[in-house]
């Protein structure tokens, strides 16, 4: 059930929101999916992995983590020390959810020597399982920092997965067939649809989305203007409007990233790829709920120290390989954080 807020309460539930964060000495972050009103009510705004540095940077002692469960748990592993609040526990992410701890183990002794990369939108016991961790904008740099020799297990989301073999020609990197719902769900005729609608417009799509590995094949191909695509991790996403002097932008991957780019660019225009393209996890949280975890410093999240210890090093063995700024170009793709 979604808490239904009326516009005049929107207003008196952020100031109760920012009055209890002052009182208790805690700092809000929101994720690029959040609704609109927890986005701006957070102290800040961005990618599961640029929230977590946040939470480990600040002095505060209390995060409130609006976002997914394993965001949060990737935020208690960077700052062990912090009590990291989640709003609402039925916060999940069905990407997460499609490979266990248990059977990453089964998938490592059908590949024994092989290096494991996990994405970051997995849950602490399978980053504790993993060699390496990666966002969409490093995956391929993590992944050329490995022997080209070495087999490679790439989890759990098959796209990016794909996209990654494709640039980098690892035939031996095999890769989970995980997904995410969302972004499953844009697929090339919304794409079709959208630049037919709007042919002057920039085409941003992020890795995951189930129509990324066709663009890039098409952009390769020369069959589509490299000029008016761009493989963009989230991050990537907020930059291009700063970069381009297109007026017009067609968006590829979960709607509430749209709230943050109108806000950053009021003078642009950006249309979703597929409006239904929204995660009802990321949705869960509303201003009720952080009011609730500031109050009664509900739901913490909590890692066991070895699970801990082992996810950690996957965590800074990704940021030792450079901090996020592959060092590949390929037409149309510009990587980001």
């Amino acid at each position: 059930m979604v808490d239904t807020v009326f516009p005049a309460d929107v207003k008196v539930l952020q100031a109760r929101i920012r009055a209890l964060a002052a009182e208790r000495g805690a700092v809000i972050l929101a994720h690029n999916y959040e609704r609109p009103e927890i986005q701006d009510v957070a102290d800040f705004v961005g990618d599961s992995l640029g929230l977590s540095r946040e939470a480990a940077k600040t002095d505060a002692q209390t995060i409130v983590f609006c976002g997914v469960h394993f965001m949060a748990e990737t935020a208690a592993i960077l700052s062990p020390e912090k009590t990291v609040l989640l709003p609402d526990l039925a916060a999940g992410c069905s990407l997460a959810e499609t490979i266990t701890a248990e059977q990453l183990r089964a998938w490592k002794a059908e590949h024994p020597g092989a290096v494991v990369v996990a994405y970051v939108n997995t849950t602490a016991a399978v980053k504790a399982e993993s060699d390496y961790c990666c966002t969409s904008g490093n995956a391929v740099e993590v992944v050329q920092s490995i022997p080209a020799d070495q087999e490679i297990l790439f989890l759990p989301d098959m796209y990016l997965g794909a996209h990654v073999r494709r640039l980098t020609g690892r035939e031996n990197l095999h890769v989970w067939m995980g997904e995410c719902h969302v972004h499953a769900g844009i697929d090339p005729e919304n794409i079709r649809l959208q630049r037919s609608v709007h042919p002057d417009a920039e085409f941003l799509i992020h890795p995951e989305c189930g129509c990324a590995t066709s663009v890039v094949e098409a952009v390769s191909a020369g069959d589509v203007d490299p000029e008016g695509v761009h493989i963009l991790s989230t991050e990537g996403m907020i930059r291009r409007p700063s970069e381009s002097a297109s007026e017009t932008f067609i968006v590829a991957t979960e709607v509430g990233i749209l709230h943050r780019l109108r806000k950053a660019y009021p003078g642009k225009t950006f249309h979703a790829a597929n409006e239904r393209a929204s995660c009802a996890y990321m949705k869960v949280t509303t201003l009720p709920t952080v009011i609730a975890a500031l109050e009664q410093r509900q739901h913490r999240i909590t890692v066991p120290v070895e699970v801990a210890d082992r996810a950690r090093l996957a965590i800074e063995r990704m940021v030792a390989i450079g901090g996020g700024m592959p060092a590949w170009s390929a037409p149309g793709v510009d990587p980001g954080e």
